[in-house]
């Protein structure tokens, strides 16, 4: 009756703390565990005085309050709730699961203490690098490697054994990861096989907590040598452009994989095999051939030279040279053959020998050394070709200036100068200078200077240029000074004075312009005799185009009441209009026109007015346009009219309200020499277009006659 007393009270004793409020306390928490990968973790977890929500966390994340925690496929809790069981089973377990984990009342706010869950992976067969079999050579020390392979946890051991013996002297080596946790482990093996070790077997184990007996991974040592060569060539000694052949022999353990030629370390494209056969060259003296044999362990090469006999190549160039005058010169060349050539040193054009060797020194050079400098090599004792090469030797002087040919110019026309340059270092400026002033660049006034590059002058002279000065509208004072064109360098100036020559016209054409001005006047004279016989004789008057004449048709419209303010009128009234071609000019009877003048003439005819030019002459006077003074030799001074043909003439040759006679058309008068067509010249701008405006219009006095 005691027992059963016993339990009934302590029933009755939590009933009665229950009913009094006291506080949910936890019976059972979870604790480190520590579990192999793929295996079931479980972590216990029991409250006492609690009814409510209970959930677990992992890392601080819930996994949720009920008991088949729905999104988590391998998680559930079991136990019975009712007694306060609340256990967190995981199966299987994976890396990720590797978390620290906390059971939590969440209504009481009770939480266990955390509980860290390992996870064991166990290692893999370790690799052996270069097996199953390991080639060494004998007596060669080697190491043997064996490299962890998986995410084995924790980091296993490796370790080396011979016939189930451990081998010392390993060396162990870890690489961590960024985060801090292990990567991959490997143990190296250091020894120095010898001929018995010849099929061995070597056993790497890898060991560790998730799995203490391990796993092997074994190898097998094979002992080989490599290659052993020699190479020779036939013939040995050679001309250049023969053949020559290479033959490379070699004895391996394991057998020969692979040949490989190289001439000075440049692979030979196309060699394969154990013979080469090449043409030889120069470059076969000073790069040797080389052949390696390679096998399974190793390989080996061998290389010869040739004996090549070469004519002379040229391996060092000689430079330019660009000196001052009284500073020394050296050029230096370099060639190259077999057997070695003798080298020279001359100037071009001159045969004189003045230096032997690969130098030549000129001791204070002057400007008569500047040129060409040869560096020749001749054939050596095989009797094979020579060579040359040049080197420009350039003093630095002061600018040599020379004045070029210059055309003559004609007064009051344009001109040109020019002077040639040679000056090395190039000049720093070409100045033209005369009495009033200097140019260097650009225009001023009357003049222009411009620069062209010359041609190549002398060897050794320096860069040349040309210099143009250009003089717009000359004057009498430009023929007789001096014209000075000078250049200057570092090293000094130089310069030379040019003259302007001039161009004058032929006494021969001044006569015949002079003979043409006095025809042109005594046909303006006749021409206007015969318009005042007109007047008189009521008839139309006609020049044939072979005599010069001109037909006047008599005025339709000739009022005789008409006062003096009508015979002053406007130019543009109607009257008779000469007509003039170059075709024969008939009289025409029916279109003759008969003016009926009670007056006789008094009112109408009160004088005459003739003006030879293109139109109507202000002021209405008779003059000849003279000659132009910059006109070439052999120009005719008479004014073309040719290009005022087909236009119509605005001059009348008789007025029927003022009764004067202007001028007529220039076709009228079609017995001229046709002058030879010259190009403007370039004048200055104060010079008129036309020769002849610059001279005054003659005015000559009306004819008046009282009938």
């Amino acid at each position: 009756t005691l027992r059963m007393l016993v339990p009934a009270l302590l029933v009755l004793l939590f009933c009665l703390r229950g009913c009094a409020g006291l506080s949910p306390y936890f019976l059972q928490q979870p604790e480190d565990l520590v579990v192999l990968l793929g295996d079931e973790a479980r972590l216990p977890c029991t409250l006492g005085a609690y009814w409510g929500l209970v959930q677990w966390t992992k890392d601080g994340l819930a996994l949720g309050g009920e008991r088949d925690l729905p999104g988590w496929s391998r998680y559930w809790i079991s136990g019975n709730a009712a007694s306060g069981q609340h256990d967190l089973h995981i199966r299987p377990v994976e890396i990720e699961d590797q978390a620290s984990y906390e059971c939590q009342a969440t209504q009481a706010g009770l939480r266990s203490r955390r509980a860290q869950l390992h996870v064991l992976v166990p290692p893999e067969a370790p690799q052996v690098l270069g097996g199953p079999f390991v080639s060494l050579v004998a007596g060669v020390p080697a190491n043997v490697t064996c490299r962890s392979r998986g995410d084995a946890r924790p980091t296993p051991d490796l370790l080396w054994f011979r016939d189930g013996v451990r081998l010392d002297g390993a060396t162990f080596r870890q690489t961590l990861l960024k985060e801090g946790t292990t990567g991959s482990v490997e143990s190296i093996l250091s020894l120095t096989p010898s001929s018995h070790d010849d099929g061995a077997i070597l056993v790497c184990r890898a060991r560790s907590q998730a799995l203490p007996a391990g796993k092997d991974t074994a190898i097998t040592l094979s002992l080989q040598y490599p290659p052993v060569v020699t190479l020779s060539a036939e013939p040995q000694t050679v001309q250049e452009g023969e053949k020559v052949t290479f033959l490379c022999q070699a004895t391996a353990q394991p057998p020969v994989t692979g040949y490989r030629w190289a001439k000075g370390g440049s692979s030979v494209l196309g060699a394969r095999g154990p013979m080469l056969e090449v043409v030889a060259d120069a470059s076969f003296l000073t790069a040797p051939v080389s052949c390696e044999v390679s096998n399974a362990v190793g390989s080996a090469n061998r290389s010869t030279a040739l004996d090549v006999r070469f004519g002379p190549i040229l391996q060092a160039k000689p430079k330019p040279l660009s000196v001052d005058v009284g500073e020394d010169a050296s050029f230096s060349c370099v060639w190259r053959g077999n057997p070695l050539p003798r080298v020279t040193w001359t100037r071009r054009g001159d045969a004189q020998v003045l230096a032997s060797g690969p130098t030549l020194r000129l001791l204070a050079v002057g400007p008569e050394d500047a040129g060409d400098y040869v560096c020749r090599a001749g054939p050596g004792l095989s009797g094979l070709r020579g060579g040359a090469a040049e080197a420009r030797l350039t003093v630095n002087a002061a600018p040599v200036v020379t004045a070029l040919h210059s055309a003559p110019a004609f007064l009051r026309g344009p001109a040109r100068l020019q002077c040639l340059v040679f000056a090395s270092p190039a000049p720093e400026a070409v100045v033209w200078s005369w009495d009033e002033g200097f140019l260097t660049a650009g225009s001023r006034g009357r003049f222009l200077v411009e620069t062209f590059p010359a041609p190549e002058g002398r060897g050794g002279q320096g860069p040349g240029l040309i210099s143009v000065l250009h003089i717009s509208g000359t004057q009498e004072s430009d023929f007789s000074r001096g014209f000075n064109c000078t250049a200057r360098n570092r090293l000094g100036e130089g310069g030379t004075q040019v003259r302007l020559g001039r161009r004058d016209l032929l006494p021969a054409v001044r006569i015949v312009a002079g003979v043409a001005a006095v025809a042109m006047t005594l046909l303006m004279a006749v021409t206007g005799v015969a318009l005042c016989c007109w007047r008189h004789g009521k008839a139309s008057a006609s020049f044939s185009k072979q005599k010069n004449l001109v037909r006047i048709l008599g005025s339709s419209n000739g009022s005789s009441s008409r006062g003096p303010e009508e015979e002053t009128g406007s130019s543009k009234d109607q009257g008779p209009i000469v007509h003039t071609d170059h075709s024969d000019l008939a009289l025409d009877e029916e279109g003759a026109l008969e003016t009926k003048d009670p007056t006789n003439g008094y009112y109408k005819v009160r004088g005459v007015s003739v003006s030879l030019s293109l139109g109507e002459a202000p002021g209405g006077g008779l003059f000849l346009p003279p000659s132009s003074p910059l006109g070439p030799p052999g120009t005719p001074t008479f004014y073309d009219f040719k290009t005022h043909v087909g236009i119509v003439p605005p001059c009348r040759l008789y007025r029927a309200k003022a009764g004067y006679l202007t001028t007529p058309h220039p076709q009228a008068f079609t017995s001229y020499i046709k002058p030879t067509s010259f190009g403007p010249p370039d004048l200055a701008p104060s010079t008129p277009p036309f020769p002849y405006a610059a001279f005054p219009t003659p005015s000559h006095p009306r004819l008046q006659t009282h009938v």
